[in-house]
């Protein structure tokens, strides 16, 4: 708190409609909660949590793991149900809490199904516990009409803002590469594969569509939340955050992302016009409990000492983590250390094939047919990632040893292609994979990359 100067201070605590922040943690918890519902129905509940035998876990969280079909599916009921309550703002504390917990754990389960939305799920639901988003429009106004108020301290609705800020500065960022914006990579070897979309399928052959939309994007990205800020560009910039992600909806597999984001980018309007719009459903309808007085929610002194300064160093870590690349050498595409949690959302193609072969101390040598142990989408993601490479052969070496295999040393032949070019040795086949361990110091046995790719 002290790090604020007082006349910044004095800003953050300007009062602002609550219907913004209402109407945001309505429409997030709705799609998080269709979301879950459409985990259950596509059966990916099982096929990414149940059906492996192995799990890839995040550095220091090993402990996070399915520990049965009935605790996953149980697991994910929690979260879709936590999700609806805090939607409606029913018990919001406590299913706000509950929800990001479900969530996050969700999310740790397996590193293999990392996703940038998936960071920013977490992270927005770790926000909104800590924000009064249940002042207007919750079933919790109905229950206890005494906690409902019109205005909020705008560092409220603010830090929203500017998770989302983030979020598309920093992809905006990440774009701003040789790879991008000068080879037009990797959207030059996707966007073809669309080609047989109706009106526009034959224009995506064409390699100055790819560099239109690679120029497009990172210019929309570094933009796009200063535009919606403005009062007088707020229209036309929802209307292209709307085009952009529903383009991106079509062309590419990436879930509910798109969907979110434009709901998401709704907490930019002014809260005057958003406040207005609910008072009229009021006047229609007048079970929706939209708050029609003026009073302001206030925080204690303390609490609100406290909690500006948790958000200080929120988004302090949220600022430098994604450079946290720059302490490692090597090509961040190659090495991918100091990639996740960085929101370098599609900016490469990258493949590999992993041969894995164990040998023991008496000489005996096996060849390791990965399908044994993982499943197709753990095996693609395992022959480009260097933590992958690791567990992986530590899970080898334990497997081995149990079938009698003496002292049993793991290495791997790995070739990798990135962005189109030929693919080339990966890791120093060499060296005992299962003597390392995975942390975050760099991996000194992944090779040298000779192509430079120029950027941020």
């Amino acid at each position: 708190m002290g790090l604020l100067p007082a006349k910044f201070r004095n800003y953050l605590n300007q009062p602002l409609h609550s219907a913004p922040l209402a109407l945001f943690r309505f429409l997030f918890g709705i799609m998080l909660a269709g979301g879950v519902l459409r985990f259950w129905l596509h059966g990916w509940i099982g096929e990414l949590y149940i059906r492996p035998q192995f799990y890839f876990h995040y550095y220091g969280f090993s402990w996070a793991h399915p520990y049965s079909a009935t605790s996953t599916y149980l697991l994910f009921l929690v979260c879709g149900v936590s999700a609806l309550f805090f939607a409606l703002g029913l018990f919001y504390r406590f299913s706000a809490v509950v929800l990001f917990l479900s969530f996050t754990w969700i999310e740790l389960l397996d590193k293999t199904n990392y996703l940038n939305h998936y960071y920013f799920v977490t992270l927005v639901l770790f926000l909104m516990i800590w924000l009064p988003a249940h002042v207007t429009l919750s079933v919790d106004c109905i229950r206890k009409p005494q906690i409902a108020r019109r205005f909020v301290p705008r560092f409220t609705v603010g830090s929203i803002r500017l998770m989302m800020a983030i979020v598309y500065v920093y992809a905006g960022l990440a774009k701003l590469n040789s790879d991008w914006l000068v080879n037009a990579m990797p959207l030059r070897l996707w966007l073809p594969a669309k080609n047989d979309l109706p009106l526009i399928g034959p224009l995506l052959n064409e390699v100055w569509v790819a560099f239109f939309f690679s120029w497009f994007g990172a210019v929309y990205d570094l933009t796009i939340p200063f535009f919606l800020l403005k009062r007088a560009s707020r229209i036309w910039a929802y209307a292209a955050v709307v085009v952009f992600h529903v383009a991106t909806s079509i062309l590419f597999p990436i879930g509910m992302f798109p969907y979110i984001m434009v709901l998401s980018a709704l907490v930019f309007f002014d809260s005057a016009d958003v406040d207005a719009l609910l008072q009229k459903c009021k006047n229609h309808f007048t079970k929706i409990p939209v708050y029609q007085g003026n009073d302001i929610y206030t925080f204690a002194p303390r609490m609100q000492q406290v909690l500006l300064a948790g958000l200080q160093v929120f988004f302090a870590i949220q600022l430098l983590l994604p450079w946290r690349y720059l302490l490692m050498p090597g090509e961040l595409f190659w090495t991918e250390e100091g990639y996740r949690f960085s929101w370098r959302v599609m900016l490469m193609e990258k493949t590999g094939y992993a041969q894995f072969v164990v040998q023991d101390a008496t000489g005996k040598r096996v060849g390791v047919n990965n399908s044994e142990f993982l499943t197709p989408n753990q095996e693609k993601m395992m022959a480009t990632q260097p933590d992958f490479l690791v567990q992986y052969a530590h899970l080898l070496r334990t497997e081995y040893a149990k079938r009698g295999m003496v002292q049993p040393k793991v290495t791997a032949t790995v070739y990798v292609a990135l962005n189109g070019r030929r693919s080339r040795l990966f890791v120093d086949p060499e060296v005992d994979l299962a003597a390392q361990t995975d942390g975050w110091a760099h991996k000194q046995w992944i090779k040298l990359y000779d192509d430079k790719i120029y950027g941020l």
